[in-house]
């Protein structure tokens, strides 16, 4: 048989073993990074495979038709608690606060992108990550609209270079101090029509192998310390390097006791259409709250998409 009549035969087959394996992952609860890894591509392998699946049914090949099938249903399976977690109802009638999060990416100097992304959303209370030197410099052109700050020292990344963390709100916000535990975190109270909303802006360094296996689950657990000191309703937003369905996800929602946002349409990497992105920047509450929506801001010029999430009080 010939190569190319090999490579005919079994390209389909390979094609659909690589979701499998991937989907397998995301649904086994297996922790070690070498599953975790896979169980990160969850979201794009389920789009991936819907696109094998029409091409098998308009080349009439049912049998491989019949097995992405299949595989489309393991990954629908791995990927229903990342895209529509079990979430609080919302109150009716109670007031609600919109939200709007993004990893800047430090290299970014595209101001007028940040602030037409912001405008557009118009949102209540504003978390930045990875702000760069640019836009922190013109900080006050680029958050107008938002007299209320906090903003700690910048960390100096010994990979990334010097970037800060920054909440902005339209609401009084009261600084709650950083902890010097390695998490890149930035955290407040903000006073809103909601009561007072403990609001912390994270950014967990990236999985192994890029960065030590340990990285992720120290900083949780230095998050985990965080949220525990705090009395009230609790939000964290950020980049957490880590879809909510895979392990990081699970510990956070583990040791914190948070309930994520539904994490569809994906954010990274923002040149791929969303459908296609992994979500990675999520936005996590505590059960006294209820997201009321979650979309997507305009892109920024990063490499990350930002989310605009609002949120209200959860029916009792």
């Amino acid at each position: 048989m010939s190569i190319r009549r090999l490579a005919m035969r079994w390209a389909p087959p390979v094609l659909l073993a690589v979701p499998l394996l991937i989907g397998l992952a995301g649904v086994s609860g297996v922790g070690h990074r070498w599953v975790d890894i896979l169980a990160q591509f969850t979201a794009p392998a389920l789009v991936a495979t819907i696109g094998l699946s029409v091409a098998f049914v308009l080349l009439r090949r049912w049998r491989l038709g019949i097995g992405a099938l299949g595989v489309l249903s393991v990954l629908l399976v791995a990927v229903w608690p990342q895209w529509w977690p079990t979430t609080e109802k919302p109150e009716l009638g109670a007031p609600v606060v919109r939200l709007y999060s993004a990893n800047l990416f430090y290299r970014n100097d595209d101001v007028a992108a940040i602030r037409r992304s912001i405008v557009a959303a118009d949102p209540d209370i504003v978390i930045l990550l990875e702000l760069g030197r640019e836009p922190a410099r013109r900080s006050d052109e680029l958050l107008a609209d938002y007299p209320y700050r906090v903003a700690p020292p910048g960390v100096v990344d010994q990979f990334r270079g010097p970037w800060r963390s920054v909440i902005a709100s339209r609401y009084p916000l009261i600084e709650v101090p950083g902890r010097a535990d390695g998490l890149h975190d930035v955290a407040a109270i903000a006073q809103t029509p909601l009561g007072n909303l403990n609001i912390v802006g994270v950014h967990l360094t990236r999985p192994w192998p890029f960065q030590e296996q340990w990285g992720q689950i120290s900083q949780t657990n230095a998050l985990a310390a965080v949220t525990r000191d705090m009395t009230g309703p609790v939000i964290v937003a950020g980049d957490f390097n880590s879809v909510s369905s895979a392990r990081i996800g699970k510990q956070v929602q583990r040791e914190t006791g948070l309930i994520p946002a539904p994490g569809f349409p994906g954010t990274w990497p923002s040149p791929l259409p969303s459908p296609l992105g992994m979500t990675i920047d999520q936005v996590y509450h505590s059960p006294d709250l209820a997201v009321v929506s979650r979309r997507l801001g305009l892109r920024t010029g990063s490499d990350h998409r930002p989310v605009v999430t609002e949120i209200t009080r959860a029916a009792r």
